[in-house]
């Protein structure tokens, strides 16, 4: 059995038993992502959890982060690689809390179609905002990406109206090509 055919079946697994029906990902063709083998961590956050991404995507990580502070915008990781299983753990906590099959899947994207698994994805915020808020657009910190970020590999995943079905994510930034 190959690594692909594997991941395959882990993803078809753990959606079965959340209870993801394969029609939800058909209907929004959402594209498989894989997780990703090789990860450099590029920061700790404060409760000692570890943002990681792959070494290309670290790489133009630390060079936008950089270049961002020398023009006065503080960018600050929230999300970086998550795992199929992490992802699984995020549905269920939504599920547990009572949400719809449809709410849960605008706001998140299902296991095994999550662009955090190829570590190539970072949600972003800034001091003068809560993480994970659509207000993060309003912010310098947006601006400066909107600007910016392009040059060094990045882009914004989900604008408003998406063609994937997600809600409008601001904060969430993808590096390279999509596949």
């Amino acid at each position: 059995m190959t690594d692909a055919v594997a991941y395959r079946e882990r993803v078809h697994a753990c959606l079965a038993a959340l209870g993801v029906p394969p029609a939800l990902i058909e209907r929004r063709a959402l594209p498989m992502q894989v997780e990703a083998a090789e990860l450099d961590i590029v920061c700790v956050a404060p409760d000692g959890r570890e943002h990681r991404l792959a070494p290309a995507a670290a790489s133009a990580w630390r060079a936008l982060q950089a270049a961002a502070a020398a023009d006065g915008i503080g960018l600050t990781i929230v999300s970086a690689f998550r795992s199929l299983e992490r992802q699984a753990d995020i549905v269920r906590g939504k599920i547990a809390a009572g949400l719809s099959p449809e709410a849960i899947f605008r706001a998140s994207a299902p296991p095994g179609y999550s662009e955090h698994h190829t570590g190539r994805a970072i949600d972003l915020t800034t001091s003068d905002v809560a993480p994970l808020e659509q207000e993060f657009e309003r912010t310098a910190a947006f601006a400066w990406l909107g600007a910016r970020a392009a040059s060094f590999g990045f882009t914004l995943s989900y604008p408003r109206d998406n063609a994937q079905g997600f809600m409008y994510e601001p904060w969430h930034w993808y590096y390279g090509e999509r596949g």
